[in-house]
Order: C-alpha cells, then structure tokens, then sequence
C-alpha cells in the first residue's frame, strides 16, 4: 500500500468513527486532559503490530498525535521483546506469560495494564481429547518469535504436565504448524489471529481451548501494555497520555467492529474484512476496566514459578514489574 492510500484510510476512519467520536474518544479534549501539561517529550517509539489481535497498538496513532506526540515511530519489528530490552522501542502491546518471563529475567519495564482477553486457541489432533492428554506428546515450538511457549507451558502446568520434561517440544516455523498438525506430524499447537480463525474455517485438527472463553483463562488478560522503565520514570505526562490513547483504541475495537475490520484489511493484517470482524466480535476488548491486570500476572507467575520456568515470586515480581497508577487514574477518567 503506497503512502497516499495508508494516509487517505486512516483520515477515512477516523473521519467516520461514528459511535466512538459521538462517545468523545477520538473527537476533542477530554477534560482531565485537557488541563494536564503537555507531553514531557513528544517521542514515543512503540511497534507495528505484528497480530492482528494487537489493533489497539497501531490504530491508536492519530490519538497518540492528539496527545501530543509528533514524533511517532512505529518500528517494524519481529524482536519487540529484544527491543523493549535495548532501547529501541518505548512502550508497546505483549502477551502476558511471556511479559512474566521477561520480568524474572530483569527486562528494565514495568507493566501499566491489561488490554484484552482471549486471542489464542489450543488445536489438537483427533487422538488427544484434554490438555492433559498432552503427555508424552508432540507440541509445537517456534524458536524464532517469542510469546507462545510460555502461553502453552502455562496450560500444561495448569494441568499437573512439566513443561519441560511431559511433553516434546518440536521446533518448525509457525507457518507449517496447521499442515504438520494435518499430516500427524505434530500433535497440538497453539494459534493467534488471523491463523487460529483459519484454521478453525479450514477444520485442521480441533481446538480444545479457546482463551477468550473457557476458563480460567477467559478471566484473565491475554496482551498487556508495557513501557520501559526509564521511560515511565522519567516522562510520566507522556507515559499516562499514551496509555489513554491505546485505551481509546480499544474502547474502538469493542464498540466498532466492522470498522475496524476494514482497518485491518487496509493495513495488511488480513486479506478478508469478515475474518477480522469476527475476531473483533469474539475477542474481549471491553475488559480493561473490569479485569484488575494484577490477578492477571500473579495466575501467569504462580504456574510459571511452580514449573521452575521463572525464579521468581510472584509478589517479587508483581512488585518491581508493575505500575498501575496511570490505570487507576484513566479508569476514573474514560468511564464507560
């Protein structure tokens, strides 16, 4: 897509948000805003979404410019995590487990909140019935991307399985999954948007856990927003501002779905605008205030921690890693 068609979409959504400006997300001031100071610094680099599920992150950039920013980076990037840990990326949208094993192994971040439920499911062969199952079975790895395994390990310690020692790990980029799932070459894999939906519509294996429904995961944040520590502690205006505006865009995602569905297809994330509105519908993205983003964490770090996977507590790292003062704040703000 060239530069002149990206910029006429996006002047096209937000010029029609509809629902979402007649509720003040995207059109004015808010009044706890408008009397803030500005932005302590007018930079903020975040990362292109790499999910579709993580839409919140990139359509909030005409917000994040009416917050002040006007030096925005998104960073085409499959390292977020490398990126948060160096310095090349300030503030950004992650899975949850993972965000855990980052925090045990000292990534210099905090956690602000939560951003949505659900977004993965477990497929399975037609041998295996239950996650429990699992054992001694053959599940899938990618080692070049991050965010999956500690997804997966969770589910099998929530079960009573070692991640480690009760089932085998077989490394082969994500895209052979689905197929290697069909030729029995792999017994389970764990998908994301838009390749869980297309599995699913293509009928490859079953899934036996969808996160956005089935409990408990379906009580708990799948992505969360983190921002580098030095970031938050030195430019706290900016870091609350930004924050509001990822949550506007997510206000977005749960009460615009077709909208944003041909957002998505405009940006690449999917060829079909019917897949991403049916994503958008199933996913929880009207949570945020609900859910407190702590009970998250400590579900994810006690069965990470019971299977010897993180070193920490989870009240060490709920402690260090976490800094809920800008939600607490934006809640009492953008109520419903």
């Amino acid at each position: 897509m060239s530069g002149h068609d990206t910029n006429s979409s996006r002047r096209a959504f937000v010029g029609g948000v509809g629902l979402a400006a007649a509720a003040g997300l995207l059109g004015g001031r808010h009044p706890a805003n408008a009397a803030e100071p500005p932005p302590e610094t007018t930079t903020l680099r975040t990362a292109r979404s790499i999910t579709m599920c993580e839409a919140p992150q990139s359509m909030a950039e005409e917000l994040l410019r009416a917050e002040g920013f006007t030096d925005l980076r998104y960073v085409v990037t499959s390292t977020v995590d490398q990126d948060l840990a160096t310095g090349k990326i300030d503030m950004a949208v992650r899975y949850a487990a993972p965000l855990v094993g980052l925090l045990d192994e000292g990534l210099p971040a905090v956690i602000l909140g939560g951003i949505h439920v659900g977004c993965t499911d477990l497929f399975v062969n037609g041998a295996v019935r239950s996650v429990k199952e699992l054992k001694g079975r053959r599940a899938a790895t990618d080692k070049a991307i991050s965010g999956v395994d500690l997804f997966f390990a969770a589910m099998l310690a929530h079960v009573g399985l070692h991640p480690r020692k009760d089932v085998q790990w077989v490394d082969r980029p994500f895209t052979e999954w689905p197929a290697a799932l069909a030729a029995n070459q792999l017994d389970a894999f764990l998908a994301w948007p838009p390749i869980s939906l297309e599995v699913r519509e293509q009928k490859i294996g079953r899934a036996i856990l969808t996160t956005g429904a089935d409990r408990p995961w379906s009580q708990y944040f799948c992505c969360m927003l983190v921002a580098r520590r030095d970031y938050v502690e030195k430019y706290p205006v900016a870091t609350k501002r930004a924050f509001r505006a990822i949550l506007k865009a997510t206000d977005v995602c749960a009460r615009e779905p077709a909208r944003v569905a041909r957002w998505l297809v405009d940006r690449g994330y999917t060829k079909r605008v019917e897949l991403a509105e049916r994503m958008l519908r199933e996913l929880p993205y009207n949570k945020w205030r609900e859910y407190d983003p702590e009970d998250t964490l400590r579900f994810y770090a006690l069965r990470l921690h019971e299977s010897g996977l993180i070193k920490s507590n989870p009240k060490k790292l709920i402690a260090q890693g976490t800094d809920w003062r800008f939600l607490k704040e934006l809640k009492r703000e953008l109520k419903a």
